[in-house]
């Protein structure tokens, strides 16, 4: 917290960000299954035809918004899927679901979806999500201004092996000349990374939105680097099994529709957009700021929405940085064989668009 806040004001923020810290960990931690909408959608021909069942994996993430937004603005409703939602605490376990054909697709990130392509897991990327938000935020009057001042420091970071751990040393690390034995890692969700960079267990955290801003809303604290500025990455995408594609690829175009409107949604409406949204990250109507004035959530959430760069189709430019992604998979031991990633998109749907 700045110095110029006296102790009451210091602590009133603490309080706050504790609250605040604890609702996301409830919100991204849950186990069970949240139901999407329902229902029997209307034919032109005036009659009535149930609409397509389908389940959707997803991360209580800003990561994840294009699934949870569809979800919240009826738009599998409209494109006829009834669809239920299937909320996951890691890429992982949502992998293990649709390998195990409980989930018929998910938006995830990139890594897991080579990870378990190269053991034949029988997946596709079929579809874009969100280009890589991971931003490193360090308190105000620490001295640390660039990631070169880290080296000796202690870092908060997503588990090993993740997304966040492949690109944090392959990228951000590396591109500083500085190696994994140069930072002290400490392996915590991004809900407990802010809370140690606000306890002070911590120089540094790498987390990527809502907790970005609800952070920087919340604490004293800066950010010295965004990776999706200086290297932009296909960090979530759309994955399915080879088997949905085979059986029941109107579907999967369905859920790619939907999801392609949502992601319009986040790019033209973020206020509505984060009127929607909101509820899935944060249970309270405002903020304390570290100032100490009141903040509302929902334009907290708005701020997280307009840090990313959501987009359902996969460039060229973005198949050739995964390639990037699944080369450094491979150097740090990831992956155990070389990985061609053309062999895992399937773009279908995106090509009749």
């Amino acid at each position: 917290m700045r110095q110029t806040h006296g102790k009451r004001k210091s602590f009133k923020g603490w309080l706050a960000l504790s609250i605040v810290v604890v609702l996301l960990t409830l919100s991204a931690c849950g186990n069970g299954a949240r139901q999407g909408q329902a229902g029997s959608g209307e034919q032109s021909g005036g009659g009535q035809k149930q609409n397509q069942d389908f389940v959707v994996g997803y991360l209580n993430v800003m990561d994840d918004a294009q699934a949870m937004l569809a979800a919240e603005a009826k738009l599998y409703e409209k494109n006829g899927l009834n669809v239920t939602m299937q909320k996951f605490t890691s890429g992982t376990d949502l992998i293990k679901a649709m390998v195990g054909g409980q989930v018929d697709a998910g938006v995830l990130g990139f890594t897991n979806a080579v990870s378990w392509a190269a053991k034949g897991a029988g997946l596709k990327v079929v579809g874009g999500a969100q280009m890589g938000f991971h931003s490193i935020l360090v308190k105000e009057g620490s001295g640390i201004e660039k990631v070169e001042d880290l080296k000796g420091k202690k870092l908060a970071s997503q588990g090993q092996g993740s997304t966040a751990d492949i690109v944090l040393n392959g990228v951000a690390l590396k591109n500083a000349n500085l190696t994994k034995q140069d930072v002290q890692t400490v392996y915590v969700d991004p809900a407990q990374a802010i809370q140690s960079l606000a306890s002070g267990a911590v120089d540094a955290a790498f987390v990527f939105e809502p907790y970005n801003s609800i952070a920087a809303t919340t604490m004293g604290v800066k950010q010295i680097y965004e990776i999706g500025k200086v290297w932009p990455f296909p960090c979530m995408v759309v994955i399915t099994t080879d088997k949905n594609l085979k059986e029941n690829r109107d579907a999967v175009n369905q859920l790619l529709d939907s999801q392609k409107e949502a992601i319009e949604m986040l790019q033209n409406e973020p206020d509505k957009s984060a009127e929607l949204l909101a509820g899935n990250f944060v249970d309270q109507d405002t903020m304390t700021a570290v100032d100490g004035g009141e903040v509302r959530s929902v334009d907290v959430i708005r701020q997280a929405i307009e840090t990313q760069s959501f987009n359902w189709e996969i460039t060229p430019d973005n198949v050739g940085r995964m390639q990037e992604i699944a080369d450094i998979m491979k150097e740090q031991g990831v992956l155990e064989k070389e990985v061609n990633v053309e062999d895992i998109l399937d773009l279908e749907w995106q090509n009749g668009q």
